[in-house]
C-alpha cells in the first residue's frame, strides 16, 4: 500500500502528472477516470492536481500502484514511446495521432453538424458543442501543418546535427513555446465540449447518429490527451536539452 509521502515507482506527489505518465503510461487510466489531466495540465504536481479536483489522494495512489506494479497491468501501445530516438517519436506522432486526427475529424465534423442541426432545438447545449468543436478543428488543423513542415523536421535535424543548426525562428523552444500554447487552447475546447455534453452523456432516447457523435467525441479526447502528453511531457523537452546541450558545446568549443 502506497502512503501520502512516497511509492514504490519513487515517484511521489510533488512529481508531475506528466511524469507519471511518463515513467508509466497506464497509468494515463487513472487520471482520466478521475478527470485529470496530464497532457496541457501535466506539468502540476500530482498533490495539486488531485486537490484541484477534489479527488481522494490515497485512492488515486492506491489506484496508480495498481497500475505500475503490474497488479491492473494492461498492453500499452504508448510504453515504447519514451525509448524511441527524437527522430522515432516525430514519425510515430505523425503516423498514428495526425493520421487518426486527418480521418476522425471530417467524420466528427458531419456528426456533429448533423446532431445540432436536428436536435439543436430540443438540446440547446449542442449549439456550445458544436462551436466548441469548430474552434478545436480550426486549432488542430493548421497545428499539425505547422508540427509537420516546421517544428518536427527541426527536431530531426537538431538530433543528425553536431552543432545547432541555424533556424530562421531563432532557437527551437520558440516554435516548442508556440505549440504548447495551442495544446492549452485545444484542451480548453476539449474541456467545453466535455462540458457541454455532460461527460459525453446519451440524453433519453438520443439516436445511434447522437451515440455515435459522442462516442467518437470521447476517443477523440482519450486520442488528443495522448497526443498531447507525448509531446509536451516527452519530445519537446528533450529537443530543448538536446538544442540546449548542444549550444553549450559549441559555446565551450568557441572559448577554446
Amino acid at each position: 500500500m502506497l502512503n501520502n509521502q512516497e511509492s514504490p515507482t519513487t515517484l511521489t506527489l510533488t512529481d508531475s502528472v506528466g511524469e507519471w505518465v511518463t515513467r508509466h503510461p497506464a497509468t494515463s487510466r487513472v487520471f482520466e477516470q478521475h478527470g485529470i489531466d496530464y497532457c496541457c495540465g501535466g506539468k502540476r504536481p500530482l498533490q495539486e492536481a488531485c486537490s484541484s479536483k477534489k479527488v481522494d489522494i490515497q485512492t488515486v495512489l492506491t489506484q496508480l500502484d495498481d497500475v505500475t506494479s503490474g497488479r491492473d497491468r494492461k498492453t500499452d501501445p504508448d510504453e515504447a514511446f519514451t525509448s524511441k530516438s527524437l527522430s522515432e517519436m516525430c514519425d510515430e506522432i505523425e503516423v498514428t495521432h495526425h493520421a487518426y486526427l486527418k480521418k476522425e475529424l471530417p467524420r466528427l465534423t458531419q456528426l456533429v453538424d448533423k446532431v445540432a442541426s436536428v436536435h439543436g432545438s430540443q438540446h440547446p447545449w449542442l449549439g456550445r458543442l458544436l462551436e466548441s468543436f469548430r474552434e478545436l478543428y480550426q486549432e488542430l488543423v493548421p497545428h499539425m501543418r505547422k508540427e509537420e513542415q516546421v517544428l518536427f523536421p527541426a527536431i530531426r535535424m537538431i538530433e543528425q546535427a553536431k552543432t545547432v543548426p541555424a533556424f530562421p525562428f531563432g532557437s527551437v523552444d520558440n516554435p516548442i513555446s508556440m505549440m504548447e500554447h495551442e495544446h492549452d487552447v485545444a484542451g480548453q475546447a476539449l474541456k467545453q465540449i466535455r462540458d457541454s455534453s455532460s461527460d459525453f452523456t446519451l440524453p433519453e432516447g438520443g439516436c445511434n447518429t447522437f451515440r455515435a457523435m459522442l462516442d467518437g467525441l470521447r476517443e477523440l479526447e482519450s486520442d488528443l490527451h495522448r497526443h498531447i502528453h507525448k509531446e509536451n511531457n516527452v519530445l519537446f523537452p528533450r529537443a530543448s536539452q538536446l538544442a540546449a546541450k548542444l549550444s553549450d558545446a559549441a559555446k565551450k568549443g568557441s572559448q577554446v
